[in-house]
């Protein structure tokens, strides 16, 4: 993806999508999702602090693309879900977790010089899947995309909303 906002626009169109059958899966909600998108994200920690500061500090190697993988983002969910109260933390969890899962989905997608997608399935594994090789990371044209996708996923929620009114 191209930027937070291509991931911002996915997760708003699957959590909002999967409103219309959850009741429970309101807008507060379908914003835990957008929030979730950007958990992989916390690896740019680097642009203001880089790795080797990081380890200069605390003393220890250190990455922060680390937390651009499935273990990084399964500690950061428990985190997130301990913030909020105990009869939330399922709904959170998953909404969560949809959001950070299509983040690393999507940065799957994206088109590597080597052909290989980051071990996003860390720790369970070190494989590097194989990328589609669909976008690079500065195209723009993913963001317009689920723009218009979004778009389109407000407009029938807000249609269905008033559908069901009358």
């Amino acid at each position: 993806m191209p930027d937070l906002l291509a991931h911002a626009f996915l997760a708003y169109s699957l959590a909002t999508v999967a409103s219309w059958r959850y009741e429970w899966l309101t807008s507060p909600y379908v914003t835990v999702a957008m929030a979730g998108a950007f958990i992989p994200d916390l690896s740019k920690g680097e642009l203001v602090l880089p790795d080797a500061r990081v380890e200069q500090l605390l003393g220890i190697p250190f990455d922060w693309f680390g937390l651009h993988t499935a273990g990084a983002v399964v500690c950061s969910i428990l985190i997130g879900a301990l913030l909020v109260h105990a009869r939330e933390r399922r709904r959170v969890v998953l909404l969560l977790a949809l959001g950070a899962g299509s983040h690393l989905v999507a940065d799957g997608l994206l088109k590597k010089p080597e052909g290989v997608s980051h071990p996003m399935l860390w720790p369970l594994t070190r494989i590097h899947p194989p990328t589609p090789g669909l976008y690079l990371s500065t195209d723009v044209t993913p963001a317009v995309v689920l723009g218009v996708v979004a778009l389109i996923v407000t407009l029938v929620t807000k249609y269905r909303q008033s559908a069901g009114d009358g």
